[in-house]
């Protein structure tokens, strides 16, 4: 009997498994289930760990395959590296569909889309232009440098076209003459495998398709298929925002700010908190960013050229020199031909000339107050008025702002005349009369 129930027991649990594994593959009414994904922003190191994340996800709920809606401008070759790999050796099929009409699959989506399982393309969509230029923290390259760049980029292409049996000679053209051609030229050349308009048409052209997987040929059954849309989450989203290079712009200049008013006004507190965070928040982002070490050296000399302008007397000058330096650091800062990674001059302008702004009221306060007469101390006595309480000579007393003072006169001065503190010999002030016109 004890035996009975342990069999009854193992059964079940397997049932319970195979059940459960049919439900993650299946809709509730039996159709299969896709997993669809955005990706319509630069490709960046942020981009590449969320596809990654999700592919990986899809397969371990059991999803017949992963959609990935692409729109993109192109981005960082290493980011772009790692999409290819993992889509080169999926876990499940994933199909890479240049959607909607009006997008692009330029630079570096060339090579992602012709990695995928399945390459569409939506009516009024080009792929290409997929030369390499300078990226990464530096200038631009020698013509050697450029050559070895461009040969490996080709080689690269080649291969990712040869693998998944596309035209691997438009492959290099796209890479060597930066061509970019329409969806359906891009269907004739072989560089894709379908046009579609929609979700429900490219599901029902590639069913039936044969898939070459690293666990084996798996064949889509797409027709009616079950879609269900993955959304970036709230960490994803922070990462992609701030690998935007007008979001690390503004926190780079927000933080430089921030610090810059602390070290002028210490005790200030709250300005440095939030200048340091923006800063090192900026300094992440860059690392996933083509940054120029110049752009950056120029934007750090002109908050150097702003605190000299406290401690030396240049009558403006230091100022506007580091408004041109901050100028030129903003320029260079970026060095990337992709629009899409560089600071867009609308976030720019208006950055520069309200950071240059508070550079110099910051700057104008400081020397104004270094410049200011003191209030306190000896030095503050100086100057101030007051009544003579006694007669005063050699001694007597003066009523000075609210307060009695022994002092002191190198002529007679008469109780009740208006007087004028000249000097401070220890608790005695020095006095003259003020002479009344």
């Amino acid at each position: 009997m004890k035996h009975s129930i342990r069999a009854y027991i193992v059964v079940s649990v397997i049932l319970l498994l195979v059940v459960g594994g049919a439900i993650r593959s299946f809709g509730g009414d039996g159709k299969t289930s896709f997993d669809v994904i955005t990706i319509d922003s630069a490709i960046t190191p942020a981009v590449a760990d969320y596809i990654d994340k999700e592919i990986e996800g899809s397969s371990a709920r059991g999803s017949a395959g992963i959609i990935v809606l692409l729109d993109t401008p192109g981005g960082l070759d290493l980011a772009m590296r790692d999409i290819v790999k993992v889509l080169l050796t999926p876990p499940l099929p994933v199909i890479v569909f240049v959607h909607p009409s009006g997008a692009r699959a330029a630079s570096a989506g060339v090579m992602i889309t012709m990695a995928a399982s399945v390459a569409a393309m939506a009516p009024g969509t080009n792929i290409g232009a997929a030369h390499p230029v300078a990226i990464g923290i530096g200038g631009k390259m020698d013509k050697t440098m450029a050559e070895k760049v461009e040969n490996d980029a080709v080689a690269y292409a080649r291969g990712i076209a040869e693998k998944r049996m596309r035209n691997a000679d438009w492959a290099e053209k796209a890479v060597r003459e930066s061509v970019s051609i329409s969806a359906e030229e891009a269907l004739r050349l072989n560089v894709i495998d379908v046009i579609a308009s929609d979700m429900e048409e490219l599901l029902a052209k590639i069913d039936g398709t044969t898939i070459m997987l690293p666990s084996g040929d798996v064949v889509l059954d797409t027709k009616g298929a079950v879609i269900n849309k993955r959304d970036m989450g709230l960490r994803e989203k922070l990462l992609v925002t701030l690998s935007n290079p007008n979001i690390a712009y503004l926190l780079m200049m927000i933080g430089l700010a921030g610090l810059y008013f602390e070290f002028a006004h210490p005790g200030a507190i709250l300005p440095g908190v939030v200048g340091g965070i923006s800063l090192i928040l900026a300094f992440f982002a860059m690392q996933t960013l083509p940054v120029s070490y110049a752009g950056i050296a120029l934007i750090l000399f002109s908050i150097i050229l702003f605190i000299a302008e406290i401690k030396i007397v240049s009558h403006g000058m230091l100022s506007v020199a580091g408004v041109i330096s901050l100028v030129l650091g903003s320029v260079m800062l970026f060095n990337s031909s992709i629009p899409a990674l560089r600071v867009s001059f609308s976030v720019m302008i208006p950055t520069i000339i309200i950071v240059s702004l508070f550079f110099i009221a910051v700057v104008s306060l400081a020397v104004k107050a270094q410049r200011a007469k003191p209030h306190t101390g000896v030095d503050g006595m100086i100057g101030r008025e007051g009544t003579a309480i006694t007669d005063i000579h050699v001694d007597g007393k003066v009523l000075i702002k609210g307060e009695y003072w022994n002092a002191s006169s190198s002529e007679h001065v008469e109780k009740g005349a208006d007087v004028r503190v000249i000097g401070v010999r220890g608790l005695t002030l020095e006095i003259e009369r003020i002479q009344k016109i």
